[in-house]
């Protein structure tokens, strides 16, 4: 298939008024310019001889490579350069001022046909324009997880359309998907925590792709994510993936738009005239995979959209699991620091009764309650948890004296354990409730927590 590619090959232009055309696609018999709306470049002289380029999901010494001998393209002879070892540190350093065009073209000089843009199909298509602005040849690679939005799927085709190139996909190993689905179910992550699926349908998938660069181009921004992203540089060696060369350092991290907010990424789009993915119209900011994205209203931030069920200070798939600090991450996707067991507690009012494990558990085993109760699941470091407090404690007062008794149970540290196996905790905070007739609590199941919405849900099951 044909590729969008980077490489040191030397192009000359005729004319050096008219605007130099970026995208470059690679044929097997011809090297061309491709399609755009404005005019490209009078002449191109090419001065190396074609050979074979190395596709991004190639690994390289391998017979059984996933890419079909068909997809095998040719392109202006790249000679073989070593990539200076120097300080990254310095260099994130040199270009911490730096634009976001001036940063993308320092990495495509310095690493050619060695570095590729990771394109997700959300607001990254920024960094697409700005490769295309710099007038080099550029790669852009892409995981097809299986599950992503139709609007996706068109979008990648849009973008392919606009910048005349070819993404390169890469996708999940069949054996692995199956085996996951056959023995957990479709939507297992709805129960146990994210991190399971996006390493087999995300992680894997871009660890082959990574072996064959020496450098990779993120839409990472400092304030995409409070909780894991807001020390990101512009540029770093890559801490959880291996390069082409193998081995810890071999691989280059860069991340243009770290500096940059995301109202200035939009208005950099409006005015480029960039393609969008239609998702964004509909309230989609972050956008993964589609059973596990939704839309945020206005005020929340752009990350309470992924991962919704699970606690909001590691919400990473694992593809930048090097932005989170080392603490207690688990499976579900929580972070619980080593300084849980001090933080001041919350939910304090006079009509919560604060619940201990014993007395959860008689909760549990009552068949025939005297009164309803709506308990809450907490942890005091949680910042949801925190959020709600003050329309809790509301709820708490509105039904002081009725049927309804408001509790709290703390299910975090020594008790999660027993809240994931008999309390149907997902995340926190996690709301139950208990009608008087009933053995089996019943979850709340929305991120609506203001007094009105809580008292609806009671109003429902009382």
């Amino acid at each position: 298939m044909a590729l969008a590619v980077t490489s040191s090959t030397s192009i000359a232009f005729s004319s050096l008024n008219s605007r130099t055309e970026q995208g470059v696609q690679f044929g097997s018999s011809n090297f061309q310019p491709s399609d755009r709306s404005f005019q490209g470049p009078a002449a191109l002289n090419v001065s190396r001889r074609r050979s074979p380029v190395q596709v991004v999901n190639a690994e390289p010494k391998r017979n059984d490579s996933i890419v079909p001998s068909a997809a095998t393209v040719f392109a202006p002879d790249v000679v073989d350069k070593v990539v200076e070892v120097e300080d990254v540190e310095k260099l994130a350093l040199d270009l911490e001022k730096a634009s976001p065009l001036e940063i993308m073209d320092k990495a495509l000089e310095k690493y050619g046909n060695d570095i590729a843009i990771a394109f997700s199909g959300a607001e990254d298509v920024a960094l697409i324009e700005y490769a295309h602005l710099t007038g080099r040849p550029y790669r852009v690679f892409s995981l097809d997880t299986g599950r992503l939005n139709p609007e996706t799927y068109k979008f990648f085709d849009t973008v392919e359309k606009h910048y005349g190139i070819r993404i390169e996909y890469m996708f999940p190993d069949a054996v692995e998907v199956q085996a996951l689905v056959r023995t957990k179910g479709l939507f297992s992550f709805y129960e146990d925590g994210h991190q399971e699926c996006c390493r087999v349908r995300k992680v894997r998938p871009l660890r082959r792709a990574l072996k064959g660069l020496r450098a990779w181009i993120t839409g990472q921004r400092k304030d995409q994510s409070p909780g894991t992203r807001s020390e990101v540089p512009v540029v770093q060696v890559d801490p959880v993936f291996e390069g082409l060369d193998g081995g810890s350092g071999s691989l280059v991290k860069w991340n243009p738009v770290a500096n940059v907010a995301g109202n200035d990424v939009w208005n950099f789009l409006r005015t480029m005239e960039v393609p969008v993915n239609s998702l964004h119209a509909q309230g989609y900011i972050s956008i993964g995979c589609e059973p596990c994205t939704r839309s945020v209203l206005p005020g929340q931030h752009e990350r309470e959209g992924r991962w919704w069920w699970e606690d909001a200070k590691a919400k990473e798939c694992g593809l930048h699991k090097g932005n989170l600090k080392e603490e207690n991450v688990n499976g579900n996707g929580s972070s619980e620091s080593s300084q849980s067991s001090v933080v001041s507690d919350i939910f304090e009012s006079q009509n919560i009764v604060n619940l201990s494990r014993p007395g959860i558990e008689n909760l549990l085993k009552m068949e025939d309650r005297k009164d309803g109760w709506m308990v809450v699941l907490y942890a005091p470091w949680c910042q949801y948890c925190q959020a709600m407090e003050a329309s809790y404690v509301e709820l708490a007062d509105k039904l002081a004296g009725s049927d309804v008794k408001v509790g709290k149970f703390r299910a975090d540290g020594d008790q999660k354990a027993f809240a994931l196996q008999e309390l149907q905790l997902g995340s926190f905070p996690t709301i139950l409730f208990f009608p008087k007739h009933s053995s089996r609590p019943i979850k709340y199941p929305t991120e609506k927590r203001d007094v009105d919405s809580l008292i609806a849900f009671i109003n429902a099951l009382r």
